[in-house]
């Protein structure tokens, strides 16, 4: 994940919000080092999900939809966009790696766009199908809305992995 966006982008509202991303990212990453491929793809809730359809949910739906699709108007990514709960279910002969790859790959294209857009700027592309008018309207409004979705599905794979094999990322005792 790009760490010197900061250095780069003139916006400091843009700088500090990326900041904040990066370091969610890196949550979502670090709680699931150690896990070897068949516990990430393990489900331990009963909605069935696992830590590996999480992760791709966050590359696909999260970073790839919010960044390319929405804030740049990508017209590949847009065309690639999943229907319904495509993007949780990872195929069997997929490996965890690929899956984790393609969210790293992700992360560093939605930077990409994120050190190319200024914080005010107007959205390229919105899915009215899917959210009917508007409730984002710049760049600011989707940083802040991917830091919160982040956030919370950081706090998901911390639950899953603790009941998985008891360990936990941040531990303030």
């Amino acid at each position: 994940m790009t760490e010197s966006l900061s250095d780069t982008t003139p916006d400091s509202e843009v700088r500090a919000l990326h900041r904040v991303l990066v370091g969610q990212r890196r949550h979502v990453l670090g709680i699931l080092d150690g896990l070897d491929p068949k516990d990430l793809r393990r489900s331990v809730l009963p909605s069935g999900w696992h830590c590996l359809g999480m992760v791709q949910h966050l590359a696909l739906d999260v970073e790839r939809f919010w960044f390319r699709a929405v804030v740049a108007g990508d017209a590949e990514a847009v065309r690639c966009l999943a229907s319904g709960d495509e993007a949780w279910k990872v195929p069997p002969e997929v490996p965890a790696t690929d899956v984790l790859g393609r969210y790293r790959r992700e992360t560093e294209l939605a930077d990409a766009v994120i050190t190319a857009t200024p914080a005010d700027a107007a959205l390229a592309w919105w899915p009215h199908d899917l959210f009917g008018e508007p409730h984002l309207h710049t760049l600011r409004d989707v940083l802040l809305h991917v830091i919160t979705e982040t956030a919370c599905h950081a706090g998901h794979l911390d639950a899953a992995r603790e009941l998985i094999d008891g360990h936990r990322w941040l531990v303030l005792t």
